[in-house]
């Protein structure tokens, strides 16, 4: 019964062409800053510090910031289909049906993150088809199956906010102004559209905060990793891009960056599944 019903919102999601264009609205925008705007300056300043490998390492720069985002983006999008079932009422139709509430809600998560990687994994390849074409290295073996687990994990936490976002809303309308602030959001709260280096202490704080920056700083010391060794980058340099991230004066571990997406996963789970439980006991 609950494949059935992931299949139903795979097939409803990919049908949808406008839903899955807004889904990469964010990715978009983050690509179109960075040609327009960031590129050229930030090329300038790494190619200062290291020499002619910068361009290749900003381009893995951002290519790892727009896998992370768009596991988010695209999870936002696939939960778009459960605000639509709410407001057109189709939500009466399964209560009458033999399909239990939780089996419902079960679809969409899988749903949402099924797309949630089947998305990510193609903006991955095309990233790294780019990265090709330009003259750079593929991902070895063994760092992409790294950065598959990164993405996993990513969707995993992605989806989670984005299920307890999307609890509360009831409305199309309201899904769509949810999904256009996310949108144009992401990328200052994942450090791409300005590097974390150049804002604020309270603003750094916030992004440290938010569990899909966790997920860019995983993906940059991975797909960077393969351009140079990241011991051979000056550490100020690495604070600055966002490739590292410290907490009083200590540098954050790979583990702790791992743990924080999990946890944060399984709390904003937690979260939703209670706003979704007492909404269903007002019924």
């Amino acid at each position: 019964m609950i494949i059935s019903l992931v299949k139903r919102n795979l097939k409803l999601y990919f049908r949808d062409r406008v839903s899955v264009f807004f889904s990469f609205l964010g990715v978009i925008i983050i690509i179109g800053v960075y040609v327009m705007f960031l590129g050229k300056m930030m090329e300038g300043y790494t190619e200062q510090i290291i020499g002619e490998s910068g361009r290749y390492l900003m381009i893995s720069w951002i290519m790892a910031g727009v896998v992370s985002v768009t596991t988010i983006t695209t999870c936002n999008g696939a939960f778009g289909i459960m605000v639509e079932d709410t407001a057109l009422k189709r939500i009466r139709d399964f209560k009458v049906s033999p399909i239990k509430r939780w089996q419902l809600v079960l679809s969409y998560v899988l749903a949402a993150m099924v797309i949630g990687m089947i998305m990510t994994l193609l903006t991955l390849f095309l990233g790294e088809l780019y990265i090709y074409l330009d003259g750079g290295t593929l991902l070895s073996f063994s760092v992409f199956l790294k950065v598959l687990g990164v993405i996993l994990l990513s969707v995993f936490s992605s989806s989670a906010l984005i299920f307890f976002i999307m609890s509360f809303i009831k409305s199309q309308n309201a899904f769509g102004t949810a999904s256009s602030i996310i949108g144009t959001l992401i990328g200052f709260l994942t450090g791409i559209y300005i590097p974390i280096g150049n804002l604020p202490n309270g603003v750094q704080a916030l992004i440290k905060f938010f569990p899909l920056s966790h997920s860019g700083v995983l993906l940059r010391q991975l797909m960077i990793g393969e351009i140079m060794p990241l011991e051979n980058l000056p550490l100020e340099f690495k604070l600055f891009l966002g490739i590292n991230f410290v907490y009083n004066e200590n540098l954050i571990s790979v583990f702790t960056h791992i743990a924080y997406l999990f946890i944060s996963g399984v709390v904003f789970y937690l979260l939703a599944i209670i706003v979704v439980s007492k909404k269903r006991s007002k019924l």
